[in-house]
């Protein structure tokens, strides 16, 4: 059976299902962030944890010049390790059927006649290596997939300078290349670099590795010191060209996917609290407002008996009502914008199997949070509404205070309409009331600032990267530093406009308790090919003396400049010395570590040693240009800018305008709701008012030009304050969701702000047309009926 109370809220419910409806949907809006940002996060941390103990992930990394097997028991004999998997891996070049640049690739050995122990693959099409084989590979799927090969497809590899033909024998994943990149490089090129892999024999052989491995993984005992087992590893393969163990927290595939998680985190927290407190403001000003119009039915059901605690109660199953219409809407809408995320994800991140994954315990999180938010909207209007005496109910509201307002006490009234001055002396009667439409039309403006900020960072991430940062076309690393020698025979590829050389060394960078392991790159001060950019865009000249630092590295280690750092060179004669930091880049892709070529190679102690060098190119000549660095041996590696800019939009890029897009569609709809409320409840409040007017000869247009002008007014107040209060909610959540593998930079373009203001003045168009409507057809007759 139905009660008497739950009749009533019916058909309160049925009377304002308009303002019912925007306030479930900016509840929804919310909890549909908040339940797709917390499913993703346990998809993918829960399939990544799948995958690395199915497929036995390693612990610790270390790559070295090249070390006996003979010596691997002494590697396990260090207390801790548990499984010890020595191995080579190596770079090369390839030739691809049908692919202009040359592609590179990191080619790995597995054990010939057994499985590998750690670092399983995954086959996902073809057969697995024959035992003991000749002339096999196994591809990664996103190497495989961007160039479309197949097993049976052939490709060409450049093994220790020598051409060799190799076959397609499946396409797998590994969990070591969950996300798939040249080594220190932040971004994926899967056309033009991949890994593949090849039995022990044949890669040692080409190498001259027999009998030998350059890297080990290791996997550690339950409650094993992983820091006491790399310094352990450090100090026994230092001898044998040890490069610095890394573990899995350091592991670039980790580090990505652990960003992305760390991303959704924030965005599972930032948004739903923005939508959710607009959400709570919107409940209370329905409620607060109903209440006021349902004064004599509140006397009147006390009357009848019933207690404070019933009526109170009543009041909050309305607001109830509009948190489980927003719950269940949210689900719905964050089950379908996380399907589509993880499509996407599926781009570049490379799983056996990577599904949806409901995080039921947020369904629960979202009932409870949008209880909060409603409960927090409504207490107030409640707690006065159950208190409020029923003699004192059953009286109208006393009269507001009628006098001239502001405009008329300046003398401006002559020079205003009847319709404009009742306006203004209503916004001035009920100065809180007005207050709080502003606050709410402010959020409306502020969250379409946002979704907006994020798709022109992406822009200039494009535009500062790859045109002001690198202003080179190509740039390769040979597989062996050489002497400034080496460069010569490079000048001479056909197309060359411009070249110049770059020293890399791996090493740690110490602070205090801090330390980093990356690569430090040492340039040319006149070099224009790679250009460090500082704040503000200036340009930092490369010292003589001294390391110029990434900001997000710095942050990281706590420095600034003018402060010493530690530098542990890991190769060559391994060195440690300090080093003074002088200066901050702001990059957005990685982190970086950069000083003068001369300056690192006497670090060193070495000559005029280079690694790599970048060219510009003349367009016409491109294509001959690229194919003359096929037939270099000597090289282990080649990016192109706009291969990088290209693979960048269709991963990184789109997967943030994807996510760019659902927020804009959440806060547009937001935007709508709150202007729509407001302006209904505005209508409903004031019937009485307004009726009165037409009687007294106010003309239809009259009259609905009342609540255009009071519109018109509060959101001319509302839209400044909100594209402020925007800019702040862009500046906290971009500083957020910032990682070290992709910066977004925060840029506020006239664009964004043009495009806050037409959403939420045609919101406000289309909602006054929706409440004009409303008002030619009100009966007279009802609303002026005393209510007594």
């Amino acid at each position: 059976m139905i009660s008497q109370l739950d009749r009533k809220l019916l058909r309160d419910l049925l009377r304002l299902k308009g303002q019912a409806i925007a306030v479930s949907l900016v509840m929804a809006c919310g909890l549909a962030m908040l339940i797709m940002a917390r499913s993703l996060i346990v998809s993918l941390e829960t399939t990544r944890l799948n995958y690395y103990e199915s497929h036995r992930f390693a612990e610790i990394f270390c790559s070295l010049k090249r070390a006996p097997m003979s010596f691997v028991p002494q590697i396990q004999a260090t207390p801790g390790v548990s499984v010890v998997e020595p191995g080579i891996s190596v770079q090369v070049t390839l030739d691809i059927p049908g692919l202009e640049e040359p592609a590179t690739g990191l080619v790995k050995s597995l054990p010939d006649y057994q499985d590998p122990q750690l670092n399983r693959l995954f086959l996902r099409q073809g057969q697995w290596l024959r035992r003991g084989g000749r002339k096999e590979v196994l591809v990664g799927e996103a190497f495989a997939e961007a160039n479309q090969l197949r097993p049976g497809d052939s490709i060409t590899m450049v093994l220790n300078g020598r051409l060799q033909r190799f076959q397609v024998a499946g396409v797998v994943l590994s969990p070591e290349f969950i996300f798939e990149s040249r080594p220190g490089a932040a971004l994926p090129d899967n056309r033009t670099y991949g890994t593949f892999w090849m039995g022990y024999e044949e890669l040692a052989s080409a190498f001259d590795l027999d009998r030998a491995f350059n890297q080990v993984s290791l996997l550690l005992d339950p409650g094993a010191s992983e820091k006491r087992v790399i310094a352990d590893l450090d100090r026994l393969l230092a001898p044998y060209g040890g490069r610095g163990a890394y573990g899995r927290s350091d592991h670039p595939s980790h580090i990505r996917v652990s960003d992305e998680i760390r991303v959704m985190e924030t965005l599972s927290i930032g948004f739903p609290v923005v939508f959710l407190s607009v959400a709570a403001f919107m409940t209370n000003a329905v409620l607060s407002r109903l209440l006021a119009l349902q004064r004599e039915q509140i006397a009147i059901l006390k009357a009848f008996g019933f207690t404070n605690g019933q009526i109170g109660w009543h009041y909050v199953k309305f607001s109830l009502v509009f948190v489980i219409g927003g719950t269940l809407l949210g689900a719905l809408g964050g089950v379908v914008q996380g399907r589509q995320l993880v499509i996407m994800y599926r781009i570049f991140f490379r799983f056996p199997e990577l599904g949806f994954h409901l995080d039921r315990s947020s369904l629960v999180i979202a009932l409870g949070v949008g209880t909060l938010a409603a409960t927090l909207g409504v207490i107030g209007a409640v707690r006065r509404a159950a208190r409020l005496p029923p003699a004192d109910a059953m009286r109208p509201e006393p009269p507001a205070n009628y006098r001239p307002s502001l405009l008329e006490w300046m003398g401006l009234a002559s020079w205003l309409s009847h319709s404009f001055r009742i306006a203004v002396r209503n916004l001035e009667r009920k100065p809180a009331q007005a207050l709080f439409t502003v606050a709410g039309l402010a959020l409306a403006t502020a969250i379409l600032i946002v979704p907006n900020c994020f798709r022109d960072s992406v822009g200039e991430v494009l535009e500062f990267q790859w045109d002001t940062v690198q202003r080179h076309d190509v740039s390769l690393g040979l597989v062996e530093p050489d002497t400034e020698a080496a460069q010569h025979p490079l000048r001479q590829i056909p197309g060359v406009v411009h070249m110049e050389t770059f020293r890399s060394v791996p090493a740690r960078i110490l602070f205090g308790h801090h330390r980093r392991q990356l690569m430090i790159q040492g340039m040319s001060p006149e070099g224009e090919h790679e250009r460090i950019i500082g704040v503000g865009h200036r340009q930092i000249p490369i010292p003589r003396e001294g390391l110029v630092l990434s900001s997000k590295l710095a942050d990281a280690l706590g420095v600034r400049p003018g402060d010493s750092l530690g530098v542990e060179i890991l190769e060559g004669k391994r060195q440690t010395t300090t080093v003074t930091l002088v200066g901050l880049a702001e990059d957005f892709a990685g982190v970086t570590a950069r000083m003068d070529r001369q300056s690192l190679n006497r670090l060193l102690g070495e000559g005029d040693v280079i690694t790599g060098a970048s060219f510009s190119v003349d367009g016409s000549r491109r294509g001959e240009f690229l194919s003359s660095l096929k037939r270099l041996p000597r090289v282990s590696w080649v990016a192109v800018k706009e291969s990088l800019r290209d693979n960048f939009r269709k991963t990184t890029a789109a997967s943030i305008n994807l996510i760019q897009s659902i927020y804009l569609f959440f806060a547009t709809v937001v935007a709508f709701g709150v202007v729509y409320n407001n302006t209904r409840i505005s209508l409903a409040e004031r019937s009485r008012e307004l009726a009165t007017l037409r009687v007294i000869g106010f003309s239809q247009r009259e009259v609905g030009s009342i609540l255009l002008i009071e519109l018109v007014i509060l959101t001319s107040v509302a839209v400044p304050c909100g594209l402020l209060l925007g800019t702040g909610f862009a500046t906290g959540i971009i500083g957020l969701v910032s990682t070290e593998t992709i910066r977004l930079p925060l840029v506020l373009t006239l664009r964004n702000y043009a495009f806050a203001v037409t959403t939420v003045t045609i919101a406000s168009t289309v909602s006054a047309l929706l409440v004009l409507r409303t008002l030619n057809r009100l009966n007279l007759v009802g609303a002026l009926r005393a209510p007594e």
